[in-house]
């Protein structure tokens, strides 16, 4: 059905403003992510660090392999958005828990959820959280939210030792091509190469501790905990302006598109008026040409 002048005018306006706000929730996409992707670097940097002690403390106390009790139970702790426009990014994840949850062979399944809207896809997966955390809102809140979780996880271990616990980390981390993908990462028992002790130090100066082996290794597991819960909710944060980022730019190029169509229906309508304009003139010249003629004078 073929719109009116007026009509197309309207419609163009209307995709001006949609592209603005598309235009910038892409801007604020990119500033907002660049925060988080520095917290992920820093927070890299201090991991490494806890892994050199880790390395330090089993090069000087011998090769350690921790007996781990048969866990009860299963923590999972699942790294969610709130902040929406980031197209099926929780229910992707979701379902990379529900699938990581019925391969597991451990008693009971606890989850751990940050975000209202990851709590609703895990629902949908038959999958019921035992607490709901709120995403952090700026790159300062991840601390505050690894903080959170290093305590919840120091009370579900009930005081039992923390290398005899289950705990995962479910978060989407950026793949190749500015592609994302479900990451399922364990945190706890630890990974035996952590406390595997290496042939040569790499330096003259060989590692040393004063304070005891227990204590030691206890702040080690503590420190390893925060800084793995940090970079999974950084880089969750990351990823997800990220995929917000992508979206807004394929609406963007939408509303570009769709726009440059209006624009070539109006000059169309416009065109077509002005010729209609112009065959009236031309009718009502020609009918008053004949008007003006005196009677029976040939044309």
């Amino acid at each position: 059905m073929a719109q009116t002048l007026e009509a197309l005018t309207r419609h163009s306006k209307t995709l001006t403003g949609i592209h603005g706000i598309v235009h910038t929730m892409k801007t604020l996409s990119a500033i907002n992510a660049a925060p988080y992707e520095h917290a992920a670097r820093s927070i890299e940097a201090y991991h490494q660090t806890i892994l050199q002690g880790f390395a330090a403390f089993a090069y000087r106390t011998g090769g350690i392999n921790l007996r781990h009790a048969d866990a009860a139970e299963h923590l999972v702790i699942v790294f969610g958005s709130d902040h929406g426009l980031c197209g099926n990014y929780n229910e992707v994840l979701a379902d990379a828990v529900q699938l990581h949850c019925q391969s597991q062979t451990i008693g009971r399944q606890r989850l751990l959820c940050i975000g209202a809207q990851m709590n609703d896809a895990l629902g949908d997966q038959g999958l019921m959280p035992e607490a709901v955390l709120l995403p952090p809102a700026s790159a300062d809140g991840i601390g505050r939210l690894a903080g959170d979780i290093a305590a919840r996880i120091d009370h579900f271990s009930r005081d039992q030792p923390l290398q005899n616990l289950a705990v995962t980390l479910a978060f989407t981390q950026r793949g190749e091509h500015g592609t994302r993908e479900p990451s399922i990462q364990r945190l706890l028992p630890l990974a035996p190469l952590l406390l595997q002790r290496e042939k040569h130090w790499s330096s003259r100066s060989l590692p040393d501790y004063t304070m005891e082996a227990d204590a030691l290794l206890s702040s080690l597991i503590h420190g390893h905990i925060f800084a793995s819960v940090f970079r999974a909710s950084a880089e969750a944060m990351v990823t997800e302006n990220s995929a917000r980022l992508a979206l807004m730019q394929q609406a963007e190029q939408s509303v570009n598109e769709r726009a440059e169509a209006v624009k070539g229906e109006m000059r169309s309508v416009r065109q077509t008026e002005i010729t209609n304009e112009l065959m009236d003139v031309i009718i009502g010249f020609e009918a008053l040409k004949k008007k003006q003629k005196p009677h029976g004078q040939p044309d």
